[in-house]
């Protein structure tokens, strides 16, 4: 009877994480109701656009700390790895971008490639000093790449700020950026947050203002 319990329990918890995730899909990408052509238009004039932004990257890479900067202008170095998912809206010129992280576990990978067709850009964080790491942060990047093709990237190299971190030129290389497609938006940044309470690094003003830019182009 213990077997049958704990057989019991396991397929519970499965239930349980496959309905969040399909509660959180629908959530994100179909939260829709159907209008009329002439309702349509009002809202299309009268509301911002919506863009999706799919943040991903190894657990640990400070994802959640960037976009924590990102949406609140505050800053909050040591934030626990997200576990699931973490979305978060900001409002900027016109424009409403959803973020939406999700965490890079092992047994939440498998969920990246189910949300790549919704984005308009894909930020990718790599935590610099992670040099054991660092291939398989590779391996999986170029396995989202090689779902879609033109996907704008805004890969950025983290944790700038600490001993034994890589450079800009040497993650290029390691990561095998030169076999990304020329055709493809790319974008390497350097980033780090700061200590909490100080003020928003540079970097990361510098990484809104360039997902504002990607965001504009695309209609």
């Amino acid at each position: 009877m213990s077997h049958l319990r704990q057989i019991g329990a396991a397929l519970g918890a499965v239930a349980a994480i496959l309905g969040s995730v399909v509660f959180i899909s629908w959530r994100y990408f179909n939260s829709k109701r159907r209008y009329s052509e002439e309702e349509y238009d009002i809202i299309k004039e009268t509301q911002p656009r919506e863009k999706k932004i799919l943040v991903l990257g190894l657990d640990g890479a400070g994802k959640t700390s960037i976009l924590n900067c990102l949406a609140t202008r505050t800053v909050k170095r040591n934030s626990s790895p997200t576990q699931g998912f973490n979305a978060v809206c900001i409002h900027t010129r016109g424009c409403k971008l959803d973020f939406l992280e999700i965490g890079g576990s092992c047994n939440l990978r498998s969920y990246w490639n189910l949300y790549l067709n919704k984005a308009q850009v894909l930020i990718y964080v790599v935590d610099s000093t992670d040099q054991e790491r660092l291939p398989l942060a590779g391996q999986e990047l170029h396995r989202l790449l090689k779902e879609d093709p033109l996907l704008p990237l805004v890969l950025l190299a983290n944790k700038q700020d600490l001993d034994g971190a890589l450079n800009i030129s040497d993650l290029h290389r390691k990561l095998l950026l030169h076999d990304v497609n020329y055709e493809r938006k790319l974008f390497l940044m350097a980033t780090n947050i700061t200590e909490d309470g100080t003020e928003i690094p540079k970097s990361i003003h510098d990484v809104k203002e360039l997902i504002t830019q990607l965001i504009s182009q695309k209609v």
